[in-house]
């Protein structure tokens, strides 16, 4: 009986313990869905879509390397005799889009870094804009940014990022736009103050092999103008560049002269070798006080460009400026580049 009453309570005891023992249990859980990432090919190549979300990504750059000789001293600085200075860089730049009632939106961040030495360098917003149907607002180069393919002409603002915003109609083969730019550190005469405002606008297009490009902009603290146009064309083995531009007087959208022309012929030797020279006459050269001098200039230059392999570029350039009373100097560089 004894024996009878001890086996029984045993097996109550194991029912109870693995009766617990199941309710304790451990149960793996559903492995959580992973969202890989997805290519997004309606803006072109390069973009993805950011996890979760219906936005494309677009993350690209370079990184280049550049050795600069030329007259005493390079950097503008008296302290610094060298005739030859090496410098790095690198940019990356992130392009967002996505789709909306009013077309893609945009939105652009450029960050640039650049070296000198090991303890001069310096990090910077080089651009940064949304852009939507048309209309763009932020931290972008202007049309004074464009210019000819070679490194001779010099047509451009002395400062071409502003803040901005500005309207622009595209077309495949035509766009015209305006814009008001801010130009606080633009030219500004001796009795304005860093503070200015301009407006600008530019229109171009292509018409089989010839393209073209107007471009025009008023200071409004200096009260003056300037104009400029330019034009390619595809002639036998190369494209023939020309350019004109004319200002009423020194102002943040032109200072080099009351009035230059360049132009260049950029000789297609190969598939990889590109050959340009050029050549440009200055009337009334650079700005003595607050006008243009009495002064004429000539330069003319070499560029020639080299691709090595799929996206790793090399470029060299000399440049020779004779002013009239001013010594003559010539300066040039050797560039290598990786873009990505």
């Amino acid at each position: 009986m004894n024996i009878k009453s001890l086996l029984l309570g045993s097996a109550a005891a194991l029912a109870v313990v693995s009766g617990a023992q199941a309710a304790d249990a451990i149960v793996a859980a559903e492995p959580e869905p992973v969202e890989y990432v997805r290519v997004c090919d309606a803006y072109g190549t390069g973009y993805f879509y950011i996890p979760g979300t219906e936005t494309c990504l677009k993350i690209n750059g370079y990184i280049r390397f550049q050795v600069d000789v030329g007259d005493q001293p390079l950097n503008g600085s008296d302290s610094n005799d060298s005739d030859w200075d090496a410098r790095t860089r690198g940019q990356v730049q992130f392009t967002a889009k996505s789709d909306t009632e009013y077309g893609p939106l945009t939105g652009v961040i450029v960050m640039q870094f650049n070296a000198d030495n090991a303890s001069d360098q310096s990090a910077k917003l080089d651009s940064a804009y949304l852009d939507i149907a048309g209309f763009r607002a932020g931290l972008f180069y202007s049309w004074w940014d464009d210019g000819l393919s070679g490194e001779t002409d010099d047509i451009g603002s002395p400062v071409t990022l502003h803040n901005s915003i500005r309207y622009q109609y595209e077309t495949d083969a035509f766009y015209a736009g305006i814009s008001v730019d801010e130009l606080e550190d633009g030219f500004y005469k001796s009795d304005e103050e860093p503070n200015n405002v301009g407006v600008a606008v530019g229109l171009g297009g292509k018409a089989g092999a010839f393209s073209y490009q107007i471009t025009a902009g008023y200071d409004v603290d200096n009260e003056e103008g300037a104009v400029r146009a330019m034009g390619t064309v595809d002639i036998g083995p190369g494209t023939l560049g020309l350019a004109a531009v004319y200002a009423s007087g020194p102002s943040s959208y032109y200072t080099k002269a009351e009035w230059a022309i360049a132009a260049e012929y950029a000789i297609k030797a190969t598939d990889k070798l590109k050959i340009t020279p050029g050549v440009q006459y200055y009337s009334n050269y650079y700005v003595a006080g607050d006008d243009f001098s009495d002064d004429d200039a000539w330069k003319v230059g070499l560029t020639v460009d080299y691709q090595i392999v799929d996206n790793f570029y090399a470029k060299a350039s000399v440049q020779y400026l004779d002013p009239e009373n001013d010594d003559d100097a010539t300066a040039g560089y050797f560039r290598l580049q990786r873009s990505f």
